[in-house]
């Protein structure tokens, strides 16, 4: 009996030092960039980038399958110290992307067919005979924005979200969250944006929300610069003409259009 329990020791040593051997020979070593990548990443894990997170990014970059600059939720300082473990360059000049919410329809300016009592999610209440509110574009007020946002950067006021700008990553889950399309991202010192996506004529979208555009054109006609068209009943800016004076948002009849915090902030510190 002895014999047969040494035995069986002897071979579990031997197979233990054998897998312990083979785990050394055969292990597949990491790559130590990607570790240094990961450290670097905000560790956000939202996948705004296109992948499953940090983690995955962090190895996509190594094994060049994903851009430099592919997380749009670090800093500039981030993509630098990416780039520079890469033995890469990064374009530090781009303008960086924040969320716009293209819709005004306040619960003051927004009119009502019905009234909805039902969960607190936009595609639910879509759902009902096409949504609450007489406007088919606007948005829906159910907040399923905010909640969809991992950085709490976004609040509900008077029916509809509001984005922190300082504070927006330009993760994008947001806008995947709405089923209305009324998100987007967008550069943050863009010098006018329209906060409408109504197509309906001046009737209907007044009809329907007070803070509508209306395609009365009036913007285009008051742009010297002559970088407005009127396209489906909305204005279209072409951004290489465009010199942000702001004539067209002060002549909006609706308040449909309006500048980033980033410059109505410059304009009053050099008046």
């Amino acid at each position: 009996m002895l014999p047969a329990v040494i035995t069986l020791m002897g071979l579990g040593l031997l197979f233990g030092a054998g897998l312990a051997f083979a785990s050394r020979v055969l292990a597949v070593k990491r790559d130590e960039r990607v570790e240094a990548i990961e450290e670097v990443l905000p560790g956000a894990n939202c996948g705004a980038c296109g992948f499953a997170g940090c983690s995955a990014l962090s190895e996509a970059l190594v094994e060049g399958e994903a851009d430099v600059q592919a997380c749009p939720v670090g800093d500039s300082e981030a993509l630098a110290r990416v780039a520079e473990i890469l033995g890469q360059e990064a374009d530090l000049g781009a303008s960086r992307q924040v969320a716009k919410v293209r819709c005004r329809g306040t619960e003051d300016a927004a009119e009502t067919r019905f009234s909805y009592a039902g969960i607190k999610d936009c595609q639910a209440a879509g759902a009902i005979a096409g949504g609450h509110k007489v406007c088919e574009h606007g948005c829906l007020g159910m907040g399923s924005c905010v909640q969809a946002c991992p950085f709490d950067c976004m609040y509900m006021k008077d029916g509809v979200p509001v984005v922190v700008e300082e504070d927006c990553t330009g993760c994008g889950n947001c806008v995947e969250a709405c089923p209305r399309s009324i998100i987007e991202l967008a550069a943050e010192d863009q010098p006018v944006f329209l906060y409408c996506v109504s197509t309906a004529g001046p009737r209907e979208a007044r009809q329907a929300c007070s803070n509508a555009c209306m395609g009365c054109g009036l913007c285009a006609r008051t742009c010297e610069q002559d970088a407005i068209e009127m396209q489906d009943n909305l204005p279209v800016f072409d951004f290489d003409k465009c010199n942000a004076c702001g004539a067209c948002v002060e002549a909006c009849p609706t308040d449909a259009l309006g500048q980033p915090p980033v410059l109505r902030e410059a304009a009053g510190s050099s008046e």
